[in-house]
Parts: structure tokens; sequence; C-alpha cells
């Protein structure tokens, strides 16, 4: 098959993004590009450190500046940071690429989360289930604003999250067949 605009996938922490995404570019010959990964990378320090030194405003400056360049030729597929819709910049770029919501409750987000043993800053504390139900809260309409499509993920394996985005994505015109 073969791409032709990015494909980006926004959700919450657990949903599948990065995961999903490798798969997808390697069935598709596509780039990977990884939002966190690109902060990381340009910021040469960690998400966590980010935040603990230089506070969420300043991830979400260096988020924009890794969606740019995520953006950027040849068209890629793209993970994005689960809070990149945040912003009206980071929205109004999403717009330009297929995007797809990678969704599931928020009880199974958190298991993944946990089964991956992952520390995300914006669930440290108190009750990282409400703040789930929060973020989903405050995020949903700004993920529903971007995407053209959205994809339950809970139940579905990898392989299978793939098959639809690449059907769905085959139908509007976004992959051709080779």
């Amino acid at each position: 098959m073969r791409i032709n605009r990015a494909i980006a996938l926004v959700g919450l922490s657990g949903s599948g993004k990065s995961s999903v995404a490798r798969a997808l570019a390697l069935q598709l010959g596509a780039p990977l590009r990884d939002t966190d990964a690109l902060v990381v990378a340009m910021a040469r320090r960690s998400i966590a450190a980010i935040f603990a030194e230089s506070g969420e405003d300043a991830f979400r400056d260096d988020e924009a500046a890794a969606l740019a360049v995520a953006l950027a030729d040849p068209p890629a597929v793209i993970a994005t940071g689960g809070g990149i819709v945040v912003r009206e910049g980071n929205r109004r770029q999403l717009r330009a690429a297929a995007t797809v919501w990678l969704d599931a409750p928020a009880e199974l987000l958190l298991a993944r989360l946990r089964a991956h043993d992952e520390a995300r800053p914006l669930l440290a504390g108190a009750d990282p289930l409400a703040r789930l139900a929060a973020q989903r809260a405050q995020r949903a309409p700004w993920y529903r604003e971007v995407a053209a499509y959205t994809i339950d993920t809970a139940g579905l394996d990898v392989a299978a999250v793939c098959a639809r985005i690449c059907a769905l994505l085959l139908a509007d015109g976004t992959l051709e067949a080779a």
C-alpha cells in the first residue's frame, strides 16, 4: 500500500497509539514518527525531567515543535502524546493528517498502563483512574475535532486495529493499494 498523507494516532495514554503506530508503519513500509520520542531527542532529557524541571507548558512547547517535525514529508505514521490535542495549534496541524482517535474505557487504559509499568507525569498522585476520566472529559471534544475516525480498541489486538485503520484509509484515499 502507498500512503498519500500523514496518518496520526491520537488518544489517551494506554490507548495503543505507540504499539499500533509501530505495526502500521511496518505494514505500510512508511516512516514511523513518535512525538514523545522526538521531544526527548530534541530536548535531550526525558519527558518526566521536562515536567519536573520546566513544567507542563514547556513540555507542550516541545511537543508542538515535535509535531511539526513529525508531519514533515515524506508522509509517515505518527504516534502522538495523549495531550497533544490540548493546544489549538496542534489541533490545526493534526487536521491536515488522516487522524484516528484510538479509544478505550478508562479502566482498560489504566490496566494497560499498569501492565507495562509505565509512569506518566499526568497520572502521578492519588486516584489515576479519576485522573484518566478527567482527561477524557476534557480532551474528548478535541479528539473528535481532529479525528476523521474513532476506533474503540477494547477487545482488539494491534493487528485488528491496524486492519480497521487500513480499511478506513483505503476507503478515503489516504492509502492506495499497490
